[in-house]
């Protein structure tokens, strides 16, 4: 059975600041809020009274992880290049997940967000959800006036140069079209942490990674950036954002 969810009204989302966080904790978490969404799905597909019906909710989560390195999987954990024994040296992390993508770093001065979002009540289309993800970022740097893209055949946000550097990664997945995982966008990031791995997997020489500070020359307040983010989130996406 399917319910008629359609509606003059926007979907509603809830956004969380959880500040820094572990990525085992963030990652237990949004697994947590997914499998809640997929459980609801699930139900929804057995009632025959509507009075039955669960209302998926959405999820927007923002935080910053210390240093950690992530391995999608579809990734090589060849393009890790410090031993586990360097890793502890440099306080990293290491984890291997089921997002989409290779490998990338997340630590102090970037935000991470994770929307945990019920495409249903949006769109059910994968590749213009991610294309959606790099918009919200594309015009956010906009209002720092740098003009940011996207590189034919490489997922995530670009400032086109001699290299071309990216600025925000992405990787996602999801489960009955509801989404887990997000995109890390370096604002006052430390680029020396990319060293140590191939970011995301390019090893091109035309290519490196950037952060906002960088562009700028100066330190910027990730709340500044934050409240940016969220306000073209919930235009690009059409939906009404609570607990700011």
């Amino acid at each position: 059975m399917s319910k008629d969810t359609s509606s003059d009204s926007l979907p509603v989302v809830e956004v969380q600041h959880l500040g820094v966080m572990s990525y085992a904790e963030a990652w237990a978490y949004q697994q947590e809020l997914q499998q809640q969404g997929v459980a609801a799905r699930s139900h929804n597909r057995k009632i025959t009274d509507d009075s039955e019906w669960i209302h998926l909710k959405n999820y927007l989560l923002f935080c910053q992880h210390p240093h950690v390195y992530t391995l999608g999987k579809s990734g090589s954990v060849e393009h890790l290049l410090l031993t586990e024994a360097e890793r502890a040296e440099h306080n990293v992390e290491y984890f291997k997940i089921n997002r989409g993508g290779d490998i990338t770093y997340h630590g102090p001065g970037q935000i991470v967000a994770y929307p945990i979002f019920d495409l249903e009540q949006f769109f059910t289309d994968v590749h213009r959800y991610v294309r959606s993800l790099e918009e919200v970022v594309i015009a956010t740097l906009a209002e720092y006036g740098i003009v940011a893209t996207r590189i034919k055949g490489y997922t995530g946000v670009w400032l086109e140069g001699s290299p071309n550097r990216k600025i925000c990664a992405i990787g996602v997945h999801m489960s009955r079209w509801v989404t887990l995982h997000g995109f890390a966008f370096n604002i006052n990031t430390d680029l020396n942490y990319f060293k140590h791995i191939v970011p995301c997997g390019i090893d091109d020489a035309d290519k490196s990674v950037t952060s906002l500070a960088a562009e700028l020359g100066r330190n910027v307040e990730i709340e500044e950036v934050k409240t940016k983010l969220l306000g073209h989130f919930s235009r690009i996406f059409g939906f009404e954002a609570v607990g700011q």
